[in-house]
C-alpha cells in the first residue's frame, strides 16, 4: 500500500475582506477560526480584525492552540467541527474544487492533484486503486467501487491443484506487458510490476518467476527501447540511498516505461525456462 503525500499550503489565500462581522480580537496578533465557516478565518494585527478566505477547496486549520499559525490545508486534512459552511465549489476539468485531490471520473487507478484549478495526473502502481475515502492507493480488491476492475484483462488464477509445487501462492506472466505479472494468493489475483529496468521472467516450475534483466528474457530484450538502463538503475540506487538517509522519498511517482507487448507463445511451444 502506498500511500500518496499531500502538499500543505501555508497562508494561501485568494480573497481578503475587511471585517464586517462583530468579531473582537482576543489578542493583538493571531489567526482565529470563523465561527461558522471552515474556509474563513480572522487575522488580527494590532488588535484590528481582517476576515480572510482560504483557496477554494482549502480550509483553515485551527489546531494551533496559541493561534499563531496561518495555515490553509486541504479540506480532508482539516477537522472543521461545527464550522460547516463553505464557499461554493469552483470546478475545472478533473477538479471538483480549485484545490484538492480527486479520483478520476472513469479509471480506478488514477487520481488528480489540483492546485489553483490545474490538475496533475497520478497513477497508482499495478494492482492498486485509488481509495477516495482514505485518499491513498490500496489493493484494488479492497476498494469497493473498483472490485470489478481489480485485475486488468480479467485474469483468473488457476484452480486448486492446477499449478504444482507452489501451494496457495503463485506468479504468472502478464499476457501483454513484459514488466507486469500476477500474484495469486489463495485464488485471489493481484497485479504487480517489476522495478524499472527489469522484466518478468517465467520460472522453471509452473507458477514461478522473477524480475530479471531484459536481455535474459527471450522476446523482451527490447522492452525498454533506447532507454539507458544503466543510468536509470544508477539514479534509482542514488534515490534509494538518499531516501534511506533522509527518512523520506519523493512525492512524485516514478515515470512509467513505454508499454511493449509480451511475445505470444504458440500452443505446443514450451515457455522459455527461467530461474
Amino acid at each position: 500500500m502506498k500511500s500518496f503525500g499531500c502538499f500543505v499550503l501555508l497562508g494561501a489565500v485568494i480573497f481578503t475582506a475587511q471585517a464586517q462581522e462583530n468579531f473582537k480580537c482576543p489578542d493583538d496578533f493571531g489567526f482565529y477560526p470563523h465561527q461558522r465557516s471552515c474556509d474563513k478565518y480572522w487575522k488580527c494585527d494590532n488588535n484590528i480584525a481582517e476576515l480572510k478566505t482560504c483557496g477554494n477547496g482549502l480550509a483553515f486549520d485551527a489546531s494551533d492552540s496559541k493561534f499563531l499559525t496561518e495555515n490553509c490545508d486541504y479540506l480532508h486534512n482539516v477537522d472543521c467541527g461545527d464550522r460547516t459552511e463553505l464557499e461554493p465549489a469552483i470546478s475545472t476539468p478533473h477538479c471538483e474544487r480549485l484545490y484538492g485531490i480527486f479520483p478520476d471520473e472513469t479509471k480506478c487507478d488514477v487520481f488528480w492533484n489540483c492546485w489553483n484549478g490545474e490538475a496533475s495526473r497520478y497513477q497508482c502502481s499495478p494492482g492498486l486503486a485509488y481509495d477516495r475515502d482514505a485518499r491513498v492507493c490500496m489493493w484494488a480488491d479492497q476498494v469497493p467501487e473498483c472490485k470489478n476492475e481489480e485485475v486488468a484483462g480479467g485474469f483468473n488464477c488457476p484452480g486448486a491443484g492446477a499449478v504444482s509445487n507452489v501451494g496457495s501462492f503463485s506468479r504468472h506472466a502478464h499476457p501483454d506487458d513484459c514488466r507486469k505479472y500476477y500474484i495469486c494468493l489463495e485464488g485471489q489475483a493481484r497485479e504487480y510490476g517489476c522495478p524499472i529496468g527489469t522484466v518478468f521472467k517465467i520460472g522453471d516450475a509452473d507458477g514461478t518467476g522473477n524480475c530479471e534483466d531484459p536481455e535474459d528474457v527471450p522476446g523482451c530484450e527490447d522492452y525498454y527501447g533506447d532507454l539507458d538502463l544503466k543510468s536509470i538503475r544508477k539514479s534509482e540506487l542514488l534515490a534509494g540511498l538518499s531516501s534511506s538517509s533522509s527518512g523520506g522519498g519523493s512525492s512524485k511517482p516514478a515515470a512509467k516505461a513505454p508499454l511493449k507487448p509480451r511475445p505470444q507463445v504458440p500452443r505446443g511451444t514450451p515457455e522459455p525456462a527461467g530461474n
